[in-house]
């Protein structure tokens, strides 16, 4: 009789992967998600005969082991195994079987191998099958990344671009980002990033083994997704200057920064900030199957020390001063991935924050979460992973002081309890719209548990601290109540290029007579408040009526802001009001400049796979030339890869009309997304939704 071998597989790659939902992916392999049977067909050269029998053997990883859980050795039966890797003969024609094999619900997630074992006259000799990618099922219940909710599960694993919220408290601005988690070997790429992490150098067969579990494959892509300790994906930059890579504003989505990172042998990709951290982690996330969002926290706090506050500086004359290492930053954007805590029981099942942004080491790396958003709320911040960096972000007090370096002493001058983490905030599901979660992370800023939940955290941190001794105490009383009150008002439009107009409002709150001197200043910041240069300032001694209120104007031109204006359009302008004998009053205000806008028209009916016509409109809103003009242009199933256009200088006023041709590969609704820089605008960005026909 002659042995018996197979002549050919038919993986049905269509039905399998319309059945796993990963149908949506552009490369060709057999992507599968885990606890799910898949069917394949087996020719034979002959039929099985007496005593002949065929058992599988899947296998992950370079040392794959059994006790690991990283290889599987099981024969084709008829009837259904539990829980295990399992072969059933479903039907058999002839020489051809259809054989369905299921995995584990908690099976590794990566590349596997598929043999066959054939026994035959006594001896067993093995044949390769095939490859196929596992991956995670939030389609099934029994997998710990599973959702129920249909339309949540199409947001947040299907949908391949999206919004990152950006800005400040009072001008809450938005990006779109392209996910891309579809594009061609984009899944690979992700596949690659676990090869490449510090666990998977250190010990491959356990670092393998442990891909079976969400929140493992979250903190090692948290860690790897910077380029900090591990040579990950993305080099982060705040300084300001960008030379040797792009403005971390330019980026349009994670596609490219992905392809970069392969093609130049995984070199770091210069440069990101935190949203374009947050945009490529979402990519890998949602590529993996972990459903996942990206979540912007504004006035976020930078806690280096773990006390739960955050102490600010300024100079007598106003001018902040980068004293000490904690920061407030404007905006800062994580992630949240959805999966259940076995670690830490169901109750603290659902969103967990992982954040690739580089701030504070974690076990040594630069690497943070998952941290359960219901423990935040709660305040346990003994709980695993980076708990009390993540509940002081959205938590911490903001006690600012004035520190004087002529005779080196230092006072404070305000503790702020409510003013850290406000409107946080992700896009909605199935919209463009943004929805507010602040309350998934906190109790109402001023009700008595949040405080409560403040102090339990306060204990659970430092054991010795007794209640009411926190960094939220009052101020020593010898510092009576001020006698005056200020802020700044925006008078007019905030645009680049154009005169800032403010004014500071000075009230006097009693019925004497105050003398008021006040000094001010204006400095261009990156967003994390990184200072990059003082623009503007001023100093003028007021005289105040009883209960009198004035306005004082501060005008800062453009010539004077021009040169040193980051993509962020940042300006923090801060006066430090002062009344003999008294505590000095700080106001502050940080105001965000407007670009003038990109407008995106599609000029025909966009269909799948014709070519269709897309125009860029700018106008040159500035009295002199804009030259060094780019226009880069991408979208996941509206072109392949990105457009770059050259596009020439403008002269004063003059408006630009830029034509390009795009080609749909997928119907639906698809997001295009362009970045236009020059010379005096580093990052304009637009955004147009395109119904795609079939």
């Amino acid at each position: 009789m002659t042995a018996l071998e197979p002549q050919n597989v038919n993986w049905q790659g269509t039905s399998n992967r319309q059945a796993h939902h990963t149908d949506r992916f552009s490369s060709q392999e057999l992507i599968l998600r885990r606890g799910q049977p898949f069917s394949f067909s087996l020719n034979l050269n002959r039929s099985l005969g007496d005593g002949e029998s065929l058992a599988f053997i899947t296998s992950t990883g370079p040392y794959p082991s059994e006790s690991a859980r990283t290889k599987a050795v099981f024969p084709l039966s008829n009837g259904t195994s539990r829980g295990g890797w399992s072969a059933q003969l479903v039907s058999k024609q002839d020489n051809s079987l259809t054989i369905s094999i299921s995995s584990p619900a908690n099976a590794p997630v990566g590349w596997y191998t598929l043999s066959t074992q054939i026994s035959s006259q006594g001896k067993d000799f093995v044949l390769k099958l095939g490859t196929f990618i596992l991956l995670f099922n939030p389609w099934l219940p029994e997998d710990g990344v599973f959702m129920s909710n249909h339309a949540e599960r199409e947001e947040y694993v299907q949908e391949d671009a999206g919004i990152i919220y950006v800005g400040s408290t009072n001008r809450i601005g938005m990006v779109g980002w392209n996910f891309g988690q579809f594009e061609n070997g984009i899944l690979n790429i992700c596949l690659s990033i676990l090869d490449h992490s510090l666990n998977f150098r250190r010990d491959p067969a356990t670092d393998v083994a442990r891909r079976n579990d969400p929140k493992y494959v979250g903190r090692v892509l948290s860690a790897m997704v910077n380029s900090n300790d591990d040579n990950g994906v993305i080099s982060g930059n705040w300084s300001g200057n960008y030379t040797g890579g792009l403005d971390p504003r330019n980026w349009n989505g994670s596609v490219e920064i992905l392809k970069e990172w392969k093609k130049s042998g995984f070199r770091p990709v210069r440069y990101g900030q935190c949203w374009v951290f947050a945009g490529t982690l979402n990519t890998v996330l949602r590529c993996f199957g972990i459903p996942s969002r990206v979540v912007t926290n504004f006035n976020s706090a930078h806690d280096t020390d773990r006390n739960l506050s955050v102490d600010v500086y300024y100079d007598p004359y106003g001018r902040p001063i980068e004293k000490g290492s904690d920061s407030v930053w404007n905006f800062h954007v994580w992630n949240e991935g959805w999966f259940v805590r076995t670690d830490l029981g169901p109750s603290y099942n659902g969103w967990q924050v992982l954040d690739a942004t580089p701030q504070e080491r974690s076990q040594g790396v630069f690497q943070c979460g998952p941290a359960s958003v219901v423990a935040v709320r709660e305040g346990d911040v003994n709980l695993d992973f980076d708990m009390p960096f993540v509940f002081a972000e959205v938590n911490a007090d903001r006690i600012t002081w004035i520190y004087d370096a002529y005779n080196s002493t230092q006072k404070q001058n305000a503790s702020d309890t409510n003013s850290i983490g406000r409107y946080i905030s992700t896009k909605a599901v199935g919209s463009n719209s943004r929805m507010d979660i602040t309350e998934k992370y906190k109790y109402p800023e001023g009700s008595s548990q949040e405080r409560q939940v403040f102090e339990k955290a306060l204990g659970k941190l430092k054991p010795h601290a007794s209640f009411g001794a926190t960094s939220a105490r009052p101020l020593a009383r010898e510092e009576r109540e001020p006698s005056i009150s200020g802020k700044f008002k925006v008078i007019g439009i905030l645009e680049v290029g154009k005169e800032v107009n403010m004014a500071l409002l000075l009230k006097n709150l009693t019925s004497d007579m105050k003398t008021v001197t006040v000094n001010m200043t204006a400095w261009t910041i990156v967003y994390n408040g990184t200072l990059v240069h003082e623009v503007w300032k001023d100093s003028v001694t007021i005289s105040l009526d009883p209960k009198e209120e004035i306005q004082h104007p501060v005008k800062i031109t453009y010539a004077q802001y021009e040169k040193y204006l980051k993509a962020d359009n940042m300006i923090r302008t801060t006066a430090v009001c002062q009344v003999p004998d008294e505590a000095e009053v700080l106001v502050e205000r940080d105001i965000i400049l407007d670009n003038p806008s990109l407008t995106l028209e599609v000029l025909d009916q966009a269909r799948v796979r014709k070519p269709v016509n897309v125009q860029m409109l700018f106008s040159n809103p500035l009295d002199e030339p804009v030259k060094d003009c780019v226009l880069m242009v991408e979208g996941s199933g509206l072109l392949l890869g990105s457009l770059r256009i050259d596009v020439p200088t403008l002269r004063p006023k003059e408006r630009s009309r830029v034509r390009f041709e795009i080609l749909p590969t997928r119907s639906g609704t698809k997001q295009l997304l362009a970045d236009f820089s020059c010379n005096k605008f580093p990052a304009i960005k637009a955004m147009l939704s395109i119904d795609v026909a079939e």
